[in-house]
């Protein structure tokens, strides 16, 4: 008998597929009952990644492993939940409530089928994060993109179909390479499944090592078009700062997919043996070049969608150089950058559209005029003196100075205890006792400076909305829209407050990820139900 708690590893991909293929035959004109549904399945998923969260916690009762076809590794397909995948798919359910519950208010009946779509591109995340099988995780993929696709196109208009046809063929030609990259590994290695590749590397001859190496190369350069790394990210600040305020907020977790793909097939391929370290010097720089890239086109931008597009591009390069560096206490701290900065980005584009609802259009472009030559109307401002904020003004004041904190790594926050997290193991002899190399202190002053670029830019557009505007008006903000964002920030205050645990819970994600046999053990060693049956009844009958 399996246990009941490992069935639960495929319902993260069972439960949004079904629900997106049932609400395929509710009429559009059923909005209300699209909508229920819809959250009711979010929620439940939400519920379900805590609970596996917490069982993947308990290493010594549970091997993680789910055989879905009841056949053996390599020959099917496999499911593999260690902490790292069960963190990845709980960050995707837990985000995916507020950002659902936010589309409620306008979004969800701008356009056709969307929470179809927004259910379909929640299994090709949970899928790419869940599977062991390169083969399935193209799959899980090209799932997630397709439904990205119909999901940035969302609201039409010609910007978002501009960007939209930018965005697919980008992501298009990363499919194809994907593919190549796969050929190229299955003919020189002769299996896709990860942990069997990462049994065989080791022993194949050197130039076929050369071509499988090539394989991953190119593979890599697919999941980094897709993370967004320089010079393969120019697409993303255009689609990203176009999309409607909800899709914008759940691409910030699609970014870190690629994120979690090449620390996965790094630690688990090339953690020991003859390609030992394979690509990491490319991490470390592409990921420095990115950070400077983003930090550039932060303090460039002046709209707030951008700032926030930027603001993903420093938090992928600092992620990748991170993981390039090789050191477990800073990927450690990266890994809870990657949740703390993926909630407050979410957040932060949720608010955006709340924020340009004060503005009149055209207010920003003559604001950055008069700063630059010196207009501005005194006597105005002494009559707005004494004039008391509305209630709504006030309150998306404080969410946005809540996200400018979050975002640039301020205390006390948890954006700040992760960068320290992460500063601390560079800056001092981090976990392999060595003192930091040139390299390392780069990275270091390039995190330090993307976050004060963030601090920078956010309070211009912040003194520019709230305290100098020209004319402002007080938007008409509904409950259902300001309460996701307020439920966001709470997650990430509570994150600060449990910080301690949460970073002891990362340390042991990358103390396990470090050690890739048991992760080799538990799947090629797991045997199918009738395998487990027949040995029972053999040892009864002994």
């Amino acid at each position: 008998m399996i246990a009941w708690s490992q069935h639960l590893i495929i319902l993260p991909i069972l439960l949004p597929l079904l629900t997106g293929a049932a609400l395929l035959f509710i009429a559009e004109r059923q909005r209300v009952v699209k909508a229920m549904v819809s959250l009711a399945s979010t929620i439940a998923l939400a519920t379900l990644s805590l609970l596996l969260l917490g069982i993947s916690a308990n290493e010594g009762n549970f091997d993680g492993v789910y055989l879905v076809g009841n056949w053996a590794a390599p020959f099917g397909i496999v499911l593999v939940l260690d902490r790292l995948s069960a963190l990845m798919v709980a960050l995707a359910a837990v985000l995916s409530v507020p950002v659902l519950a936010f589309t409620l208010a306008r979004w969800h009946s701008a356009g056709a089928h969307f929470h179809s779509l927004y259910q379909f591109l929640l299994m090709g995340l949970n899928g790419a994060f869940l599977t062991g099988d390169l083969f399935n995780l193209f799959v899980f993929f090209e799932v997630m993109l397709a439904a990205s696709y119909g999901l940035l196109l969302h609201g039409s208009g010609p910007l978002r179909v501009k960007a939209g046809l930018h965005y697919i063929a980008v992501n298009l030609a990363a499919a194809l390479l994907f593919l190549i990259g796969v050929s190229l590994i299955y003919g020189t290695a002769g299996t896709l499944n990860m942990a069997d590749l990462a049994d065989r590397i080791p022993t194949i001859e050197p130039d076929r090592r050369m071509l499988m190496e090539a394989g991953v190369a190119v593979l890599g350069v697919a999941f980094l078009v897709k993370a967004g790394m320089w010079p393969l990210c120019f697409w993303l600040p255009s689609a990203y700062s176009v999309a409607v305020a909800p899709v914008a907020a759940i691409f910030t977790l699609m970014s870190k997919v690629g994120i979690y793909i090449i620390l996965r097939l790094t630690m688990l391929l090339f953690s020991d043996g003859p390609s030992v370290s394979f690509g990491l010097n490319v991490l470390l720089y592409g990921g420095m070049a990115t950070i400077a890239f983003g930090t550039i086109g932060v303090l460039a931008s002046q709209a707030l969608a951008r700032i926030g597009s930027y603001s993903v591009l420093v938090s992928t390069g600092t992620l990748l150089a991170v993981i390039g560096l090789n050191d477990a206490a800073a990927t450690s701290g990266a890994l809870l950058y990657l949740v703390s900065s993926t909630l407050a980005l979410a957040a932060f584009f949720l608010l955006v559209e709340l924020v340009e609802r004060c503005q009149v259009a055209g207010a920003t472009v003559l604001a950055v005029t008069m700063e630059a030559y010196g207009d501005a109307d005194e006597d105005a401002e002494e009559e707005l003196e004494g004039v008391t904020m509305p209630a709504t003004l006030a309150m998306l004041g404080v969410c946005f100075a809540a996200s400018t904190l979050l975002l640039s790594g301020l205390p006390p926050l948890s954006g700040f205890v992760a960068k320290f997290a992460m500063l601390s193991a560079m800056i001092g002899t981090g976990s392999i006792g060595v003192p930091p190399t040139g390299a390392t202190l780069a990275v270091a002053a390039l995190v330090i400076l993307g976050g004060l670029a963030t601090l920078v830019a956010l309070t211009r557009a912040g003194i520019r909305t709230f305290w100098s505007a020209i004319e402002i008006t007080v938007p008409r903000v509904l409950v259902v829209e300001v309460v996701p964002v307020m439920v966001i920030l709470v997650l990430l205050a509570g994150l600060s407050v449990y910080a301690g645990p949460a970073l002891n819970y990362m340390e042991a994600t990358v103390r396990a990820a470090g050690k890739p046999q048991t992760y080799i053990d538990n799947v090629i060693n797991k045997e199918p139900l009738a395998s487990q049956a027949h040995g029972a009844l053999e040892e009864g009958g002994g």
